[in-house]
């Protein structure tokens, strides 16, 4: 039976049985996969049967790539020309890029010499089809096509196959190209720390300890300038749980660096960047960048947070595109670096890259965000695709993670979590108070987890911080997605609402944020299945209750909505797009959804309350009381 037809049937769910629940459960954990896959397509590089290729080098082939040395003026990325000829040309030829450029099968470990070795054992970074930029290549066999590469730390060389993708042979190679200093410091990524007054620096760079002292030189702006050591990681093939990450997929990752910048001042602006020092005592530097540190917990000002979920990536020169994997990426990224002097901290809460084992994605998403990660606080959460890998823990059994298994996440990005592995956290900022929780480990009322999101609620003085918001990726609330409201009738994730929904409303949670549906939704203020405030544009005193906002739109192919609108979900739309949160002060807060194909505001509410609000008595939220005097 084919999922939509099973999603169109009656309901599986009659009354509250543990049984029914149960079945749910097990249902949507074993398909939910396939959910996923149909809302997301699938990784391009995946689509390349690279194991198969084969060698069928002609005489009268050839490619050709320039300029020969890229980067000669400290730039990161560059574009280069790849001119081609085939002798026998065909609509299926494509042109791939490899890094390092070696790619023969002299770099694949070793196998069991019973088995007929692989030719080729890396898949490609990209790839376009050869007529691409030509209609005339199957009658000339010539064409050139351009590609924008960024240094990551190897030397590139690009390949003519024939065959198409899932039959390869390969026709011709190329020269080799290079970066001029492949090793350099670059893409910057900035995350809260674990106090207030500390920003986090993480970067990847090509060099390795014993090379080079990596660290932070920085300061106030216009100030004298200081230095603080940076910490550095990197992972082996054999730390990823599975295929592709553990075989074509994998790639060098080089050397994350993160160095902690501590005792900031408050709203101050600061300028800094990456040095390396090698042996002989010269320096290797990054250019130049700069951030304004965070407000003090509680502090009366502006402030301006942006949220959405499953943005992944997309490559500005057309590769790999062919079939809009993340066809809205490349929008909301342009509209973030557009409006970023109105941006003071951004939350992307999860899937991330969609990489899913492919490691190349992960520096060319970090490029892709630099200028805004290298400026605001890039807050990540844990998704699918970042985590879930069979036998490895992860709440979810699939392998949504090409066998990435939280690694590349957990390593390539810093976030304040007790236990990165985990990847559940609470962080400050000014009059916000942000518990991010993890889909993607139990969640449920008695687990670990659980107690940490009901001590991130009891936490924070609302006096204070009034603003308590709750992100996390997967629909743990509400979501009226196609398949799952004609399942559960109201939610996604089974047991997700039953499990929290008494600790939103017990601690007067503001609003809960999700991704993992990839469009946009808010509910009304809400619970156990009821709208418990009637307005729809402004609230005013107390909200009675927590708006649950799906914002998964970030991206990645969009999902379909129910053809029902429950009364409970007020608005929804079907595009890409991210939320974006201004709280003037400790009374008054603005909430807008803008697409990320113009920047515009597609819907929008305000919240107007005083303290005494917050502190009112909701239904099972009401603090107890005493007749004694």
């Amino acid at each position: 039976m084919r999922y939509r037809e099973m999603a169109n049937s009656p309901p599986l769910l009659g009354g509250s049985s543990l049984l029914s629940l149960s079945l749910a459960a097990v249902l949507l954990a074993v398909l939910g996969v396939r959910i996923a896959s149909a809302a997301g397509g699938e990784q391009p590089l995946a689509k390349i049967a690279i194991h198969d290729a084969v060698f069928a080098l002609h005489e009268n082939a050839s490619v050709r790539a320039h300029p020969l040395v890229l980067g000669l003026e400290g730039e990161d990325t560059e574009w280069v020309v790849v001119d081609f000829e085939s002798p026998a040309p065909a609509e299926d030829d494509w042109v791939a890029v490899f890094s390092p450029a070696n790619f023969n099968s002299s770099t694949c470990p070793p196998i069991d010499p019973r088995q007929h070795a692989p030719f080729i054992c890396s898949a490609p970074i990209k790839y376009k089809f050869a007529n691409e930029s030509s209609s005339d290549y199957t009658k000339t066999g010539n064409a050139s096509l351009e590609f924008q590469l960024i240094n990551q730390r190897a030397d590139f060389s690009f390949a003519l196959f024939s065959g198409g993708l899932s039959n390869p042979k390969l026709v011709a190679v190329s020269n080799i190209i290079n970066f001029a200093n492949p090793k350099a410091p670059l893409y910057p990524r900035l995350s809260q720390g674990k106090s207030w007054d500390e920003m986090t620096v993480t970067w990847t760079s090509g060099y390795n300890i014993d090379e080079v002292t990596p660290f932070v030189e920085w300061g106030v702006k216009g100030e004298t300038q200081t230095r603080s050591p940076a910490g550095t990681l990197t992972f082996q093939q054999n730390s990823m749980c599975g295929p592709p990450a553990r075989t074509v997929g994998w790639r060098d990752p080089g050397f994350i660096h993160t160095s902690f910048l501590k005792d900031l001042w408050p709203n101050a602006e600061y300028t800094y960047r990456l040095g390396h020092r090698l042996a002989n005592n010269s320096y290797v530097w990054s250019k130049a960048y700069s951030f304004k540190s965070s407000p003090y917990p509680g502090q009366d000002s502006l402030q301006r947070v942006v949220i959405f979920g499953d943005m992944g990536k997309a490559e500005r020169d057309g590769s790999n595109e062919y079939n809009n994997y993340q066809p809205g990426s490349l929008n909301t990224t342009d509209q973030l670096i557009k409006d970023l002097d109105n941006i003071d901290i951004v939350f992307h809460i999860g899937d991330i890259t969609y990489a899913n084992g492919y490691i190349s994605q992960w520096d060319q998403f970090t490029s892709m965000i630099e200028p805004i990660a290298s400026t605001v606080p890039y807050m990540i959460a844990s998704g699918n695709h970042e985590r879930d890998a069979p036998g490895t823990g992860s709440f979810y059994d699939t392998n949504d993670s090409g066998g990435e298994c939280g690694v590349l996440a957990e390593t390539m990005f810093y976030v304040p979590a007790e236990n990165r592995a985990k990847f559940w956290y609470s962080t400050d900022y000014g009059m916000f108070r942000f518990c991010i929780a993890n889909s993607e480990h139990d969640w449920r009322e008695g687990s670990e987890q659980y107690k940490f999101i009901e001590n991130c609620f009891a936490t924070v003085d609302r006096q204070k911080q009034p603003w308590l918001i709750f992100a996390v990726h997967r629909v743990l609330g509400y979501s009226s997605l196609d398949y799952y409201y004609s399942l559960m009738g109201s939610f996604e994730e089974p047991m997700g609402r039953d499990s929290l929904q008494k600790l939103w409303q017990k601690y007067k949670v503001d609003m809960a944020f999700y991704g993992h549906v990839h469009n946009y939704e808010r509910t009304c203020p809400i619970y156990q299945n009821q709208c418990v405030n009637l307005e729809r544009s402004h609230y005013s005193g107390t909200v009675n209750g927590t708006i649950h906002v799906v914002v998964g739109g970030g991206g990645s192919q969009l999902s379909y909505f129910s053809d029902l609108q429950p009364i409970w979900s007020l608005y929804r739309d079907f595009d890409f797009g991210f939320v974006k949160l201004t709280a003037f002060n400790h009374s008054s807060l603005l909430f807008e959804y803008k697409k990320s194909r113009d920047g515009k505001v597609y819907d929008s509410f305000t919240i107007s309350r005083e303290y005494r609000d917050v502190l009112a008595c909701v239904h099972d939220g009401c603090e107890p009381t005493t007749l004694a005097s």
